[in-house]
């Protein structure tokens, strides 16, 4: 089985990036600020998390901006390696965001809610660097933009991963007892996960073993 990339998201202090690099991870996921959802922090800890971390580990910026411009500002505010554009740009274009910001990878979120996601996925090989598939719904008065906990239909989600020509991430509801389960279903470039290895709102050391060693195995 191929090596499948494994992206804590939701890190909340420095003491838990520490306990996640430990055990080699692939990426940890730095909340800016969102209209909803768990795990927001400030841009200064963004900040200091991502001038922290190994070279080995990609740090991922959750940003909710939907402007190149903002986005722009943003990333380079906090100076993480890889942008999650945890909605859609209405302004700009992913090229202005690579013409400013040199060697960042841009990660484009697909919240997952019918068939209509497939295409809507698609539509952005061309422009991203990944996808990831998540269980948001922005089309709610006060939007949806990940940390739900909830599964979304992995049909789709697997259809979207043979189909995509670039990586992708899935996310949404996952934990130790289904990441193995979902890797065979979908088959995923890489996981992430939020609460499903967090206890009492704090990353949880057991629960992310078991989701490691769940992967890996």
């Amino acid at each position: 089985m191929k090596n499948v990339r494994i992206k804590i998201c939701c890190i909340s202090s420095l003491s838990e990036a520490e306990t996640a690099w430990k055990y080699n991870i692939n990426a940890v996921g730095l909340v800016g600020n969102m209209p909803s959802g768990p795990g927001v922090i400030s841009d200064d800890l963004i900040k200091m998390i991502s001038n922290a971390a190994p070279p080995s580990v990609s740090t991922f910026l959750l940003t909710s901006e939907t402007t190149s411009e903002k986005i722009i500002k943003h990333q380079k505010k906090v100076g993480a390696s890889t942008i999650q554009i945890v909605d859609k740009i209405v302004s700009g274009t992913f090229q202005e965001i690579r013409n400013e910001c040199r060697g960042i990878k841009l990660v484009q979120v697909i919240h997952v809610i019918d068939e209509t996601s497939l295409e809507e996925a698609l539509s952005y090989t061309n422009d991203a660097d990944a996808l990831l598939l998540d269980s948001g719904n922005p089309n709610l008065s006060i939007k949806e933009l990940g940390g739900t906990g909830r599964i979304h239909n992995w049909e789709i989600s697997r259809e979207i991963c043979s189909k995509s020509t670039i990586p992708v991430f899935l996310a949404g509801g996952l934990n130790p007892q289904n990441v193995k389960s979902a890797i065979e279903f979908v088959n995923p470039f890489g996981v992430d996960v939020c609460s499903g290895v967090r206890s009492n709102g704090k990353l949880d050391e057991n629960k992310l073993i078991q989701f490691i060693n769940e992967v890996k195995n």
